[in-house]
């Protein structure tokens, strides 16, 4: 009688398993320890190893994607309006990677008036050890709260400056992502894009590293800065 009722209870618990992981995302998992000699750029084309940028600090890193992609040009805006006091409350610090050769940080930096610390990844080299997306997959920016462009313009703008430039600014392909890390290989959140505007709310980011609620344009959570 036992071994009738297990034949008949385990197809039902096979049923459960999956209702229980239909539309959930696989956990990521982050190791760090396979970063440690990996090193992105800065404008002045310094080499800075990846783990020593969260080694003594919690750190927000956000990876984006090419420096012509106008919803990463918005969200970096967005990231740009962040008071430093709220960082320095919670003793936190903010690090942006990008996919692009390091030449073109102090434009993109001027362009977005972005004044936090901005790096390069122009081999990719850390974005494939995160296992973040290389696909070209446009997304809905109807949940976005960092898209401020129409969609269409947006692409027509970044379509007219790669024309314009004659130059790529990063891999066209290249997703990104958003992680807060340390001190040390402290893992406190992971997200990898599934597509362009799969972009990590900022608040949601700085919820998780412990710094204050910040209004931005389309994503007004308190009334004042």
């Amino acid at each position: 009688m036992a071994d009738e009722k297990k034949s008949i209870d385990s197809p039902v618990d096979k049923v459960d398993d999956l209702k229980m992981s239909r539309g959930e995302k696989p956990e990521i998992v982050v190791d760090l320890e396979k970063l440690h000699d990996l090193f992105v750029y800065d404008e002045m084309e310094n080499k800075i190893r990846f783990s020593d940028i969260y080694k003594h600090q919690k750190t927000v890193v956000v990876f984006i994607r090419h420096f012509l992609c106008f919803v990463c040009k918005d969200y970096m805006e967005d990231l740009a309006i962040i008071p430093l006091e709220y960082l320095q409350a919670a003793n936190v610090r903010i690090v942006v990677i990008g996919p692009a050769p390091c030449k073109f940080i102090k434009p993109f930096k001027k362009e977005t008036g972005f004044n936090y610390t901005l790096y390069t990844d122009p081999e990719r080299e850390i974005y494939k050890a995160l296992n973040l997306k290389e696909k070209m997959e446009h997304g809905d920016d109807k949940n976005n709260k960092h898209v401020k462009q129409n969609v269409i313009m947006g692409v027509l703008r970044s379509t007219w400056k790669a024309m314009r430039v004659q130059e790529y600014e990063g891999n066209i392909k290249q997703q990104g992502g958003a992680f807060v890390l340390g001190p040390g290989d402290a893992v406190h959140f992971a997200h990898i894009d599934e597509n362009s505007l799969d972009h990590t709310p900022i608040n949601d980011l700085l919820e998780k590293a412990g710094v204050a609620a910040v209004s931005f344009p389309k994503d007004k959570r308190v009334q004042h800065i």
